[in-house]
């Protein structure tokens, strides 16, 4: 009875421990509301010819400002495959980081995948649907990987209060699992340049985003592997 009690323990300090890491991470993000400030002040330079390095640099909190404060992108120009590179900052960014890499592609520990990219196609005025791109490390080579679809589509942020249009992508069609209640937003920085977030239920959705960036398009669509 001692040993049912004890790992009762552990797993009641272990979920305690998750959910005040949760709460961190939600308060680092700061406000869901704009402050006011431009993409210019947030960044310090001209968000026309601004990079990942000029978003990666900045705070998890001037991050999301930044995406509070980034434009509304048109449906149809999000096509084809873009690169991806995960944003760091928040006390669980490099948990999500493995979890993105290792855990993302296919549901079970992948110790050799990255995340790099994600491919859009539109299908109507406002329905479209996508896919995630991995680099696979086999050997000296990497072989690339193109996983876990979804749906997209164009309406009203949850992530922020402002009630602005973002580029909504919606996994809930195509993956069971941790993956059905996973949702992005994105919006747009610059022509080539777009800073999104992610979220799903168990690390207590919308309220705590993990943002990103894309870049490009760099090629046409491919599709998924199945």
């Amino acid at each position: 009875m001692s040993l049912v009690f004890n790992l009762f323990i552990l797993v009641c300090i272990g979920m305690a421990l998750l959910i005040g890491l949760n709460i961190v991470n939600i308060l680092q993000a700061g406000s869901r509301k704009a402050d006011g400030r431009t993409m210019r002040q947030i960044i310090g330079g001209d968000p026309e010819t601004a990079s990942y390095a000029d978003i990666e640099k900045l705070s998890r909190k001037d991050k999301m400002q930044l995406f509070h404060a980034a434009g509304v992108p048109r449906f149809e120009d999000i096509r084809g495959e873009f690169r991806a590179r995960l944003l760091s900052g928040g006390v669980l960014g490099p948990s999500s980081a493995w979890f993105t890499h290792h855990i993302f592609p296919t549901g079970k520990p992948t110790f050799k995948t990255e995340w790099v990219g994600k491919s859009f196609q539109n299908l109507g005025h406002n329905a479209g649907q996508g896919y995630n791109i991995f680099a696979e490390r086999i050997g000296a080579s990497k072989n690339t990987r193109r996983l876990r679809k979804m749906s997209t589509d164009m309406g009203p942020t949850k992530i922020g209060k402002d009630g602005k249009p973002v580029f909504r992508v919606d996994y809930s069609r195509f993956n069971p699992g941790l993956i059905h209640s996973m949702r992005d937003e994105i919006r747009q920085v610059n022509a080539n340049l777009y800073i999104g977030a992610g979220y799903m239920a168990l690390g207590g959705g919308y309220l705590n985003p993990a943002p990103f960036v894309l870049e490009g398009p760099v090629r046409g669509w491919v599709g998924p592997d199945t």
